[in-house]
């Protein structure tokens, strides 16, 4: 056999060993269950078997004890995995507060990665190790799934919304990147890698790449770009809202009704703003649909989201 053979990838995040225990307790369960029904089959057809044509088979009354015990057992079973399966859940699809906010987006046949300091990568993510990362990844075509095997993390990146995952590596190395969803001719070329740096060398990396801009500063000027500032603002008057310290809040809207102004709300307001007008202001706003891409969608979020913190100071 292959001395390179492993029966699964190497657990390189802090969720990778959590998913690989209970997948491993439900295998357990499911072989143990499994050779004791296929067991008590064959004893009971041996055991029960009818032993000449005119042998009556004596009646069985029920036994309570037994009900409880094939009941009850099963039961604290479901629950285990239920509440253990939840816990993990629930502590996948939310990341920390402090966590790094990295921006994807894919396409036919790539992924376009962006960091928030502004070093831009296809197809390769670098990431230290010990930092948990948000990515917030959306499509410009179709249906891709963002998948790192040694991770234990995958989700699907859809076009027209955003999606978020985060994972913390724990292993420096390299990792494979693939798309897990078919997503047209050239889907098993769609693959990359992770790569998991010490903070030290991720420094390192970061310092010697080319210089860039902070995504926010680039959000900034294509939102002065696209005359956007010319209506939100904090005049009196404004024909627009202003924005600053908006992110993550909730917005009255006309009708009464209320929405959290996060990534979805604000690329809807971008491409379609007659969909959810705020309260006191007129539906003026001109759509910018095929003006700008995903990226720049992602920018410009960036730079609302700098507001935010701006505005909670």
């Amino acid at each position: 056999m292959d001395k390179d053979f492993v029966l699964w990838p190497e657990q390189a995040s802090t969720l990778a060993s959590r998913v690989d225990n209970i997948y491993l307790f439900l295998v357990a369960v499911s072989v143990f269950f499994t050779a004791l029904i296929f067991f008590l089959i064959y004893l009971f057809a041996v055991k029960y078997r009818r032993k000449s044509e005119d042998d009556v088979p004596k009646e069985i009354s029920g036994l309570l004890q037994l009900e409880l015990v094939w009941s009850i057992i099963p039961l604290i079973l479901v629950l285990i995995v239920f509440v253990w399966g939840a816990t993990i859940y629930f502590d996948s699809y939310t990341p920390p507060a402090d966590a790094m906010e990295i921006y994807v987006v894919g396409k036919q046949w790539m992924w376009h990665i962006q960091h928030p300091t502004g070093e831009r990568e296809i197809n390769e993510l670098h990431v230290p190790t010990g930092q948990a990362v948000k990515l917030t990844m959306t499509s410009e075509d179709v249906i891709h799934s963002f998948y790192v095997p040694a991770f234990r993390t995958k989700k699907d990146v859809v076009p027209g919304r955003y999606s978020t995952m985060w994972f913390k590596a724990i292993k420096p190395g390299e990792y494979h990147l693939f798309c897990a969803e078919y997503c047209g001719t050239k889907h098993s070329e769609m693959i990359g890698k992770v790569v998991v740096m010490t903070p030290a060398d991720y420094q390192n990396w970061l310092a010697g790449g080319p210089a860039s801009e902070p995504m926010e500063v680039t959000g900034e000027k294509k939102f002065q770009q696209l005359a956007c500032h010319t209506c939100h603002t904090d005049k009196p008057n404004a024909r627009g809202p202003s924005l600053v310290g908006v992110f993550g809040e909730s917005v009255l809207l006309k009708g009464g009704r209320s929405v959290i102004a996060d990534e979805d709300y604000i690329r809807e307001s971008i491409l379609n703003p007659k969909a959810k007008i705020t309260a006191g202001y007129q539906p003026v706003m001109p759509t910018f649909k095929g003006q700008i891409s995903e990226v720049g969608l992602l920018q410009i979020t960036a730079y609302l989201k700098s507001l935010a913190k701006e505005g909670n100071q």
